[in-house]
C-alpha cells in the first residue's frame, strides 16, 4: 500500500433499505437460522474441528486426511496435507450413480447452436481428452495453458487435467499474444489447448492466430491441441499441432483418475491487468474444492433441479469456481453462454433464462448497470418465472443498480446475493445466506462461517466503531485460500501479509461494517481518494451518481491537484444520448449539487466527462486504472486488448 494508503477512510453515505427473505424461500432454504447459528458457533469455538467435519462431510477421499491445518511455515498453510483425492472423481464420477442422465451442461452459442451433455457424457468426454493429453506426454505436475472460447470443451479440458494430475492455467480468451506468452513462459507450459475462434460480438475471435503469432517464443510448449468451433481458416505445425477431434477419436474410454495430494496445486490463474511480471496465483486441489462446494451449499442454495448460470468466462477465477467446478461439485446443472450479452439485442440474458428455465443466475454489477441501461422493455418481453436467486459478483452493486435488478429480473421474489470474494480468496467470503440474511442494497452482507473478516486501521487495529471505514482482512487462514505466488513466495509475503507484519491475509479493500455487522465494501484501497486531507472511497460517489435518474453508470477515480491533492473526476454515462454544449453543463451542474446533497460538498466531483460507455474487459471489470491515466492526461500504457470496446479510449482521449 502506498503512504496516501495509510490512512482510515472516511464513510459518508446511508441505505436504510432492507429486505427479509421471502417466506417461500426461506421456507424451503438448505441453510435455516439453526443450521446457520451452529456452523458460526462452532467455527467461534472449534476452528480446526469446523473445517474438518466440512471437509469430510463435502468431499470424497481416496485417502482420508489426519491433520486439519498446518500453520508451521505461515503464512504458508497446508490444509488436509496427508489426504489423497481427485477433484475430477469429486465433480463427475460420484454423481453417477443418481444423476447419470442429469444434464451437466447446457450450452447456448452466440449464433444460437444448443448442446446439452448429461454427467456421464461429460465423463465420457473428459476421459477422452485426458487420455488425449497422457497420449501426448503429459503427467502429473505438467502445465497445460488454455486460450478458449465460452464452450463446453473448456470445462472438459479443465476437469481432464485434473484427472490426470496436470496443473491447468486458463488464459483468457480476450487477452493479447504478448499476455499469452508472458503466461505460458511463467508457467513453462508443456501444452497449449486452443481454438479455431469463437463468437463474440457478432464476429470470430481468431485465437489460433493469436497463439500461432507467440507460440515461437514459448521453448516449453511441444503440443497445440486446436478445436475446431468457428471454422475460420487457421495455420498448420503438423509436428506440433493436432485438432481436439482426431485427439480424442484415438483415445481410450477409461481413464483412471490420478490421486493427488491435498495440497497438489489445481491450477494457476493469473491476475489480470498487472503490470511486470505475470503474478500466478496458485490454488491447492481440497480446500479449494471444499470452497466451492460450501458455497454452492450456503450462498446459492443450489438443489437437484437448479438450472445455474454464472455469466463469466472461465478465463477468470469467477468461471474456475462457479463454472468449471462449483456447479458439477455439487451435482448441479450448469449453463454456459458462449457470447456477449447484447447479441442480437439487449434481451439476450433474458432469453436464455427462459429458454433454458435458469432458476440461479449470478453476473455482475456492470452488466447489470448496462442492461438497466437499455430500458425495462427488455427483460419485460421474457417469462423470468424459472428464476429463484439472484447473484452480483466483481465489484460492489450499487444500490440502484441492486433494485433495478430485484424488481425487473427477480420481480421482488427472489433474494439477491452480493458476493464478495477474490481470485486470491477462491470463492465466496463474504456474502448472503440468501434463506436467512435481511438484505441491505449495496451490502455484502456478513462473513460466511469459518471467515474471520474484520476491518482494521492503519496501524492494523479493528476500528471497533460501527460505520467507520477501514482496511478489510482476514484474520485467520482458510482452507480456499491461495497457496502462493508461482515459483515466486517472497512475492506472495510482500503482497498479501507484509503490510501488518504477518497478522492478516491483506485484502487491498476498504470496507466499513454497520451496526448490524453487514459488511460494505468501498472499492479498492489504491482507488481511494485524498480530497483535502479526507479519504474518500470510490464506491460511494459512483452509488450516488448512478441513483440519479439521467446516470446509468459512472465510474470515479482521481487526478492530481495541487490545490486538494487529488480533485474527484466522474465518467458518467447517461441514459439517452450523451450530452454536449449546454445540456452536459446544466448536467454537471446538476450532478455536482446531487452529490453534494447525497454524501456532501466534499465528494462533489471537480471534473464530470461523458461517454458513451466505460472502458470494461469482457468479464465486465472497469479498467480503472485506464481511466486515472486519461483523467491525468498521460499516456495509456495499460495493456488494453481485453476491452470489450477498444475504440472507447479514442473517445476517452478526444473529448
Amino acid at each position: 500500500m502506498s503512504d496516501q494508503s495509510r490512512d482510515t477512510i472516511e464513510s459518508l453515505s446511508h441505505e436504510d433499505r432492507t429486505f427479509p427473505p421471502p417466506a417461500e424461500f426461506a421456507a424451503r432454504a438448505q441453510i435455516q437460522e439453526a443450521e446457520y447459528r451452529r456452523l458460526l458457533a462452532l467455527a467461534e469455538t472449534d476452528y480446526e474441528r469446523f473445517w474438518a467435519e466440512q471437509a469430510q462431510a463435502e468431499l470424497q477421499w481416496i485417502q482420508p486426511f489426519t491433520r486439519t491445518l498446518n500453520d508451521r511455515e505461515a503464512p504458508h498453510y497446508q490444509w488436509f496435507e496427508d489426504g489423497l483425492l481427485n477433484v475430477s472423481v469429486n465433480c463427475i464420477d460420484r454423481h453417477l450413480p443418481d444423476r447419470a442422465n442429469k444434464p451437466a451442461i447446457i450450452f447456448e452459442g452466440e449464433p444460437g447452436d444448443t448442446r446439452r451433455l448429461t454427467y456421464a457424457e461429460l465423463l465420457h468426454e473428459v476421459v477422452r481428452f485426458a487420455n488425449a493429453l497422457r497420449g501426448r506426454g503429459i503427467k502429473k505436475g505438467d502445465r497445460v495453458v488454455l486460450y478458449m472460447p465460452m464452450v463446453p470443451e473448456a470445462v472438459i479440458a479443465m476437469q481432464a487435467c485434473a484427472r490426470i494430475g496436470a496443473i491447468h492455467s486458463v488464459v483468457f480468451g480476450g487477452f493479447s499474444g504478448d499476455s499469452l506468452r508472458d503466461r505460458i513462459n511463467d508457467a513453462e507450459a508443456s501444452a497449449v489447448v486452443t481454438a479455431d475462434g469463437g463468437f463474440r460480438s457478432g464476429r470470430v475471435i481468431e485465437l489460433k492466430a493469436v497463439c500461432d503469432r507467440i507460440i515461437g517464443d514459448c521453448p516449453s510448449v511441444h503440443t497445440v491441441f486446436v478445436l475446431k468451433r468457428a471454422g475460420n481458416p487457421v495455420t498448420w505445425s503438423p509436428a506440433r499441432d493436432i485438432w481436439w477431434h482426431e485427439a480424442v477419436a484415438g483415445a481410450g474410454a477409461d481413464c483412471p483418475p490420478v490421486a493427488v495430494g491435498a495440497e497438489h496445486p489445481l491450477f494457476l490463474l493469473y491476475t489480470s491487468g498487472s503490470t511486470g511480471r505475470p503474478k500466478g496465483i496458485q490454488h491447492s486441489s481440497a480446500g479449494y474444492l471444499l470452497g466451492t462446494i460450501l458455497t454452492m451449499r450456503w450462498v446459492f442454495d443450489i438443489r437437484p433441479d437448479d438450472v445455474f448460470w454464472c455469466t463469466a468466462d472461465v478465463g477468470w477465477i469467477t468461471g474456475h469456481s462457479y463454472v468449471a467446478y462449483g456447479p458439477l461439485a455439487a451435482g448441479a446443472t450448469l449453463l454456459m453462454y458462449e457470447g456477449a450479452p447484447m447479441v442480437p439485442d439487449p434481451g439476450r440474458y433474458w432469453q436464455i433464462c427462459e429458454r433454458h428455465k435458469v432458476s440461479v443466475f449470478y453476473t455482475a454489477p456492470t452488466a447489470i448497470r448496462a442492461l438497466k441501461k437499455q430500458g425495462d422493455d427488455y427483460p419485460a418481453r421474457y417469462d423470468l418465472s424459472s428464476l429463484r436467486l439472484l447473484g452480483s459478483v466483481g465489484e460492489p452493486i450499487n444500490p440502484e443498480a441492486w433494485m433495478w435488478y430485484h424488481t425487473h429480473i427477480g420481480h421482488g421474489r427472489c433474494p439477491i446475493v452480493d458476493t464478495w470474494w477474490q481470485t486470491e480468496t477462491g470463492a465466496h467470503m463474504i456474502a448472503p445466506i440468501p434463506g436467512v440474511s435481511t438484505l441491505k442494497p449495496g451490502s455484502c452482507g456478513r462473513a460466511l462461517p469459518g471467515i474471520m473478516a474484520d476491518i482494521v486501521d492503519n496501524k492494523g487495529d479493528p476500528v471497533g466503531a460501527a460505520n467507520t471505514g477501514g482496511f478489510l482482512v482476514i484474520k485467520r487462514p482458510w482452507p480456499f485460500m491461495l497457496r502462493t505466488v508461482w515459483r515466486n513466495p517472497q512475492r506472495y509475503i510482500d503482497t498479501y501479509w507484509k503490510e501488518f507484519d504477518g497478522r492478516y491475509y491483506v485484502s487491498g479493500d476498504g470496507a466499513k461494517r454497520d451496526a448490524d455487522g453487514y459488511f460494505w465494501i468501498m472499492g479498492r484501497v489504491d482507488d481511494v481518494l485524498k480530497v483535502s486531507g479526507h479519504r474518500l472511497g470510490t464506491m460511494e460517489i459512483e452509488s450516488a451518481l448512478v441513483a440519479h435518474s439521467r446516470v446509468a453508470e459512472a465510474a470515479v477515480v482521481g487526478r492530481p491537484d495541487e490545490l486538494t491533492g487529488e480533485a474527484i473526476c466522474a465518467f458518467v454515462v447517461v441514459r439517452g444520448t450523451r450530452p454536449s454544449g449546454p445540456d452536459a453543463e446544466a448536467l454537471t451542474q446538476d450532478l455536482r449539487q446531487w452529490v453534494s446533497e447525497h454524501i456532501g460538498p466534499i465528494a462533489k466531483p471537480a471534473v464530470i466527462r461523458y461517454t458513451d460507455n466505460l472502458p470494461k474487459t469482457r468479464s465486465g471489470k472497469i479498467m480503472r486504472r485506464l481511466l486515472r491515466a486519461v483523467a491525468a492526461g498521460e499516456p495509456i500504457t495499460q495493456d488494453v486488448s481485453t476491452l470489450e470496446n477498444p475504440d472507447i479510449i479514442r473517445q476517452l482521449q478526444g473529448d
